[in-house]
């Protein structure tokens, strides 16, 4: 079972990565699975905000609990900037 520290762990590693830009894919159920480019825009003590662009220029920002991420509802990407890509999970590393 997971505990606080593994909480922490994944919220440090997000904080990592603020303000950079990311492959967000969410199991939404169903067999449903939505694949959207976004940035990390902020971190919380319970949950993590990605800001997404669509084609239309709209903006929306979506929310997650580091707990989907342990889970693995939720997985982030980081693009890569040269050639090297990062997975976080909630799996260490």
């Amino acid at each position: 079972m997971a505990n606080k520290n593994t909480l922490d762990a994944i919220r440090k590693n997000i904080e990592k990565h603020l303000g950079k830009k990311i492959v967000l894919r969410a199991n939404k159920g169903r067999k449903k699975i939505v694949v959207k480019e976004g940035i990390i825009e902020n971190t919380y003590p319970s949950i993590f905000v990605v800001k997404i662009d669509d084609e239309y220029n709209n903006t929306t920002r979506v929310s997650y609990s580091y707990s989907d991420v342990l889970t693995s509802t939720v997985r982030l990407e980081v693009k890569p900037i040269e050639g090297k890509r990062q997975i976080i999970s909630g799996m260490p590393n």
